[in-house]
């Protein structure tokens, strides 16, 4: 009797020889047979040899089976993906090729299949397209609002999904927001008259004794945190607030500045908060994604000098700073900054108790970072 092996090893040589027909019955032949222990049944080689003869339903028939053997087979699913599409079925095309290449990406595929993978990227590139054509036929400009559009752009994939991941503390049960908008806060509209007046001062301290200091600066007697600008003053800070703690010497030189930080929902823990300060990026400089050690405070950003070339992103949306123009966010999410103009961009940067948190949850909250505080020290908040 013909071994299993000499059969597949005659199917492969007429395959290879162009001759379809026999390699299918030599392919057929070796599985009515029990394989030997280890070698995998020529599923995947029968469905090559009868797409060969033009035959596709015995080609799917075969990868189905290959499939059975093997779910996750790269070969068998790239195969079929590429049976469905020329079919003509693209969602079973797109299901099948959105596995396999999601197989490809954790795993090298043999250099065999280089060409099925590129067909298969091609295919789902212009599948994105069309779906997106679809989309974009059927629903009216403004559909549904800004949430809409947004969920939208997820869906189209123009845009990444990102969600709080505070490096230390998590408070569950908030809105996955990026950015708050203005007119959601009604103080600050008092704090933004008073723009002017704070860049003035602002203006004096860049103009006398400076009191600046890097950003992030390493710790004494602690290990220094892994940050690409670490002790470097092209990202530096005139405190105003730091650690809970007014820094009186440079409060004293910005009155007006300190007077308006008094009239915001700020956080009052001792050790961790307020913060406050005038923050400097110079031309040139990146502060790379990273994410906030908290979800329970918003970040603000009043800008008060700001040249063209500077930029800022939170998750998946970038904005500009505009002068007098307070940009809020959740730092929480993965955010960056540059400055790729000429001059120093400063915004005066201080933080707030998200809206969503109850006064009974401020209070428990600031009781537990304090308690955190009093054991580990208070985290850098970069």
């Amino acid at each position: 009797m013909t071994s299993f092996e000499a059969l597949t090893q005659s199917g492969v040589q007429a395959y290879r020889a162009g001759r379809g027909a026999e390699a299918r019955s030599l392919f057929e032949q070796a599985l009515a047979l029990d394989p030997p222990p280890g070698a995998r049944r020529p599923w995947i080689m029968l469905a090559q040899a009868c797409r060969q003869t033009g035959d596709a339903p015995a080609e799917i028939a075969a990868l189905e089976n290959a499939l059975r053997d093997e779910p996750r087979s790269l070969p068998a699913l790239l195969l079929l993906g590429d049976r469905k599409r020329l079919d003509g079925d693209d969602r079973a095309a797109t299901d099948f090729f959105q596995t396999a290449l999601a197989l490809a990406a954790n795993q090298p595929p043999a250099p065999a299949l280089a060409a099925l993978i590129d067909t298969a990227r091609r295919f789902m590139a212009d599948a994105g397209k069309r779906f997106e054509s679809h989309l974009t036929a059927g629903l009216a400009d403004g559909f549904g609002g800004t949430r809409m559009q947004a969920a939208i752009d997820l869906l189209l994939g123009r845009t990444q999904l990102y969600l709080q991941q505070p490096s230390m503390f998590y408070f569950p049960g908030l809105p996955q927001r990026q950015f708050y908008e203005r007119d959601e806060f009604p103080w600050l509209a008092e704090l933004e008259a008073q723009a002017p007046a704070i860049r003035a001062e602002l203006e004096a301290v860049l103009a006398g004794p400076q009191g600046f200091q890097p950003y992030i600066e390493t710790p004494e007697g602690r290990p220094p945190p892994s940050h690409s600008l670490l002790d470097n003053p092209d990202w530096s800070a005139f405190f105003l607030w730091k650690d809970g703690a007014i820094v009186e010497e440079n409060a004293a030189r910005c009155p007006v500045t300190m007077a308006a930080l008094a009239k915001t929902p700020r956080p009052m823990i001792e050790g961790w908060s307020p913060m406050g300060l005038f923050s400097v990026l110079r031309p040139g400089t990146h502060i790379q994604p990273h994410n906030g050690v908290l979800n329970t405070r918003l970040i603000c950003h009043l800008p008060l000098i700001v040249p063209p070339g500077c930029g800022f992103r939170v998750g998946n949306e970038t904005r500009e700073w505009e002068e007098g123009k307070t940009l809020i966010f959740d730092d929480s999410f993965e955010h960056e900054a540059w400055n790729r103009g000429q001059s120093t961009r400063v915004v005066l940067l201080f933080e707030i108790w998200r809206p969503e948190i109850t006064p009974e949850e401020q209070a428990a909250l600031s009781q537990v970072f304090e308690l955190i505080g009093e054991y580990q020290g208070t985290p850098d908040f970069a």
